[in-house]
């Protein structure tokens, strides 16, 4: 009895951990979408995963807690709560307000104020629209915190978002994406991380729905 039930749970937990990356896709192809209308261009998603990591072994995704790197962080806020960031070494971050502000390759060498605004702006529309497309898949109230963009090493940039985390897990349901135009990859990686609270939140309405 007792190990056809763990069976039925081992089951019914594949059968959501299906369903999440068919919905993260339709998210993330909303963002894409919404950060080609931001930059005028067309934008593709050049890579897209969905995996359980260790906590404690994020920062290893980047270089290293010593790795220097630029985030733009949005919470996830309403029915339950999550995370969500886009990271960049911090070359490709340049490239990539560049890119937002309509400047020659190489011309941005340093995150200064008007940088940063492009930055926080793109997390934003990145944010909102791939929340919009779960909102439409499930209809729950789910929306992003203002943006903040952080250049510091990756130990301290992440530090108090996975201290959250960790508190609740030891692993996380990430989701990574980079994008990229025609002409110029932008290595960044787009992270959303939901609490487990969050995940069996849209992953049982999306199932009923």
């Amino acid at each position: 009895m007792r190990g056809a039930l763990v069976e039925k749970e081992s089951q019914q937990t594949k059968a959501s951990e299906d369903l999440w990356p068919k919905i993260v896709k339709k998210g993330i192809a909303n963002a894409v979408s919404g950060l080609a209308q931001m930059v005028g261009q067309e934008i593709s998603s050049t890579s897209s995963s969905s995996r359980r990591v260790l906590v404690k072994d994020i920062p290893d995704l980047f270089g290293g807690v010593e790795t220097e790197a630029v985030m733009v962080y949005l919470g996830i806020t309403g029915t339950s709560t999550g995370h969500m960031a886009v990271i960049y070494p911090p070359k490709t971050a340049f490239q990539m307000v560049d890119l937002l502000m309509g400047l020659e390759p190489g011309s941005t060498k340093g995150l200064e104020e008007m940088a940063e605004s492009a930055l926080a702006e793109m997390g934003n529309i990145i944010g909102s629209f791939f929340l919009n497309a779960l909102v439409l898949e499930t209809g729950l109230d789910l929306r992003p915190s203002p943006p903040a963009v952080m250049f510091d090493m990756v130990g301290a940039i992440l530090d108090i978002v996975l201290a959250e985390i960790s508190t609740v897990s030891d692993d996380v349901m990430l989701v990574e994406t980079t994008f990229g135009t025609a002409d110029q990859q932008i290595d960044g990686t787009f992270l959303v991380m939901p609490t487990p609270e969050l995940m069996d939140i849209v992953l049982k309405t999306a199932a009923a729905s």
